[in-house]
């Protein structure tokens, strides 16, 4: 007989989406497992103020298929322009429930990014007076730094004086990937929490590297060694509660991918949270993984959590190969391997 686990259904609080024909394909992926979604503003151009956040926000529901139901929870993105009135119009709106920090040229269409991030106070300080999380993307982009010491460097030089400055604004560090960051959120004073990527608990940069390079492993910011591995997992099933699911699940074409230059990014939204229960149930945690997956988020973020419930049942099944999109392929993460959990129909 097969084991199953059901469990209040899930949130992403962090997700890429993409525009235009892209949509059509993430949303729904989306969508299958996940009630809400924070979704990231990096689009070009970006998301800066409330009326692009509002449109983007209709272009989303327009492609979300008639028989599911999703939330898509907006998100600025923050800008040397960024001034405290725009926060104001963007949290009017209803839809707007973060602000997010791209260092300048950390990644993915992050030329737009703040160059000080220090130097936004008045911005910080009015989202510490209304309750508005602040979303970092926390890499240092020195070119003399090492990519594998960024998010190390980046807690020293700006997590902890930004920590210090603003005692009680929400900070949500993203997809961390390292000790240094999983014990900074763990003992830091004031709001704070941390999203994990599946990608970022199933693997480390062996598996990106050793015996040939994966593409479909690479993403930003990059696989760690084994020790960083085993503490992200550690803290994802501590029951902590400062940590919940944030997928980065970031849709790039095959062809693009596997190029001389690969776009960084891995696409798990296709599965997710069966990536997620096997992590869990790896660790002898499957007890710990609804808070993970949909009581922490929504908690930190002062929203309820869902009341309606998902079904995963333990049966080994295989991932495609590839996946529709645009005018051709995505391949998603584990792609053609055996995961252990899926979601049960109906």
């Amino acid at each position: 007989m097969s084991q199953l686990l059901t469990l209040t259904q899930p949130d992403d609080w962090h997700i890429h989406l993409r525009d235009g024909v892209a949509l059509k394909r993430t949303v729904n992926d989306a969508a299958r497992q996940f009630n809400r979604a924070i979704v990231m503003p990096n689009l070009v151009p970006p998301v800066v103020n409330a009326a692009q956040a509002v449109s983007y926000h209709q272009r989303i529901m327009q492609n979300l298929a008639s028989e599911l139901s999703f939330d898509p929870l907006m998100v600025l993105y923050l800008t040397d322009n960024t001034q405290a009135e725009d926060i104001l119009a963007a949290h009017q709106t209803g839809l707007v429930k973060a602000v997010k920090i791209y260092p300048a040229g950390a990644t993915t269409n992050s030329d737009s990014g703040v160059t000080d991030i220090l130097a936004k106070s008045d911005v910080y300080e009015v989202m510490q007076s209304i309750g508005m999380p602040l979303l970092i993307h926390g890499e240092v982009t020195d070119s003399h730094i090492d990519i594998f010491d960024r998010e190390k460097v980046f807690i020293e030089r700006t997590m902890i004086p930004l920590r210090a400055k603003f005692p009680a604004l929400k900070i949500v560090f993203e997809h961390i990937t390292t000790k240094d960051a999983a014990d900074f959120v763990v003992d830091a004073d004031g709001p704070m929490a941390a999203t994990i990527t599946p990608q970022h608990l199933m693997f480390n940069r062996n598996d990106m590297l050793v015996g040939g390079i994966r593409p479909h492993y690479f993403c930003l910011p990059i696989l760690k060694r084994n020790i960083h591995q085993d503490a992200l997992v550690k803290v994802a099933t501590s029951g902590n509660t400062r940590f919940f699911l944030g997928t980065d699940s970031a849709p790039h074409a095959t062809d693009k991918k596997e190029a001389a230059c690969g776009c960084a990014g891995c696409y798990s939204a296709f599965s997710a949270i069966e990536l997620y229960a096997q992590v869990f149930d790896e660790a002898n945690a499957l007890d710990k993984l609804e808070a993970f997956a949909a009581f922490n988020g929504p908690d930190f973020y002062g929203m309820p959590r869902n009341t309606e419930t998902i079904t995963l049942m333990k049966k080994a099944w295989q991932l495609p190969a590839q996946l529709d999109y645009l005018d051709g392929t995505i391949t998603p993460l584990l792609a053609g391997e055996q995961i252990q959990w899926q979601i049960q129909a109906g």
